[in-house]
């Protein structure tokens, strides 16, 4: 029977364990560019079977937040280059998530001052982040516009560009797509946020076309052993919501199973929030079945509210990976805190999100 300290393969990620550092925004990365400091921080923390980054957006179309980093310039890819030398060195294994917000953006994060954009020309009822005066400011999203469908296949191709920069470049070792959280992959997926009535609407196949074009053509540029992807079906972060999530992700789950991928993530109920929503009930091992029937051998990656005894439970029931969010803030030796069941640091809200070094690599490890 596995353990979560036990050994596994994802695709080509030959894992030592299987604790995994869920993505988590910082907002430490000025002009969308890594400091030093990031470095510091992923290296404190890989001793994590695998590490996933904070989402980092593809395009600069792709950005929704202040001082979140990118993949598509030189000095982005430079600085990435520094985290991922400093994760090796320390025999980690790290990938970077890639990031479309969509519409969960502003005017001022946006080329030239435009609308984000969005499958549809609704405003997300929710809030993004600028600096104001030096300090990270809450404000309500900008209203979109729709994507015209001549621009999706730029759209497909920044996906495809990315993950080929962060692994010949950059030096990731491999790559994850953020399909989940009411971001642009999500937007297209769930008829809530989604009211076309071209190729990329209505139906549920023509619903996940786009998420399924960038995860072959990411699959394309890097291979499906070097690509994970990460869903969220019931979640209602920046407010997005379907009314049939089942079908709908056991379809997109059997769409990915030829892929190859070498892990599919499941964000279990609302991101951040309970692990089961009474409206939105959903069956994850159902999902699960569907893909591995549909031919997936990729590692499942579970999360939401995990800690110890859920996770140990998880392995022992057959999921493969466990993802930890927030405890990883806190507790840069999270592995062995876990391996020896010693207590956790508590996370400094305060320092979350932008600053610098304090809250961010200053938590203090076991002895």
């Amino acid at each position: 029977m596995s353990s979560l300290f036990d050994p596994v393969q994802a695709g080509d990620l030959k894992l030592a364990n299987r604790i995994v550092m869920a993505p988590l925004t910082r907002n430490r990365s000025p002009n969308a560019i890594p400091q030093d400091i990031a470095a510091t921080y992923y290296a404190q923390r890989a001793t994590a079977g695998l590490l996933i980054t904070e989402a980092t957006a593809i395009s600069h179309q792709g950005q929704g937040y202040a001082d979140v980093p990118g993949l598509y310039g030189t000095e982005q890819l430079d600085a990435w280059k520094r985290v991922t030398d400093a994760v090796h060195a320390k025999g980690g294994k790290i990938v970077v998530q890639l990031w479309h917000v969509g519409r969960v953006s502003h005017t001022e994060l946006q080329p030239e001052g435009g609308k984000p954009v969005a499958p549809s020309a609704i405003t997300a009822k929710t809030k993004t982040v600028l600096i104001k005066d030096g300090v990270p400011t809450f404000v309500a999203t900008s209203e979109p516009r729709a994507l015209d469908a001549k621009e999706l296949p730029g759209i497909v191709h920044a996906y495809a560009a990315a993950a080929r920069n962060a692994v010949e470049t950059a030096g990731f070792d491999g790559v994850e797509l953020h399909g989940a959280n009411g971001y642009l992959l999500d937007q297209f997926l769930k008829d809530g946020s989604n009211k076309r009535t071209d190729d990329y609407g209505g139906s549920i196949e023509n619903r996940a076309r786009l998420l399924l074009e960038a995860t072959r053509a990411v699959v394309d540029a890097v291979g499906g052993g070097k690509t994970g992807i990460r869903l969220s079906p019931v979640t209602p972060a920046n407010d997005v919501h379907d009314s049939d999530p089942q079908p709908l992700f056991t379809y997109v789950v059997k769409q990915l199973a030829p892929l190859g991928l070498a892990y599919i993530h499941i964000i279990e109920g609302a991101t951040g929030g309970p692990r089961e929503i009474e409206d939105r009930p959903f069956d994850y091992e159902a999902l699960k079945a569907a893909y591995r029937q549909a031919g997936g051998k990729g590692a499942w990656m579970v999360n939401n509210g995990y800690d110890k005894p859920l996770a140990d439970e998880a392995v022992k029931e057959g999921d493969d990976l466990v993802a930890f969010g927030k405890p990883f803030i806190a507790n840069p030796d999270l592995v062995r805190r876990l391996r020896e069941n010693a207590p956790l640091n508590e996370v400094d809200k305060a320092t979350m999100y932008g600053g610098g070094t304090k809250g961010y690599t200053d938590y203090p490890a076991l002895g």
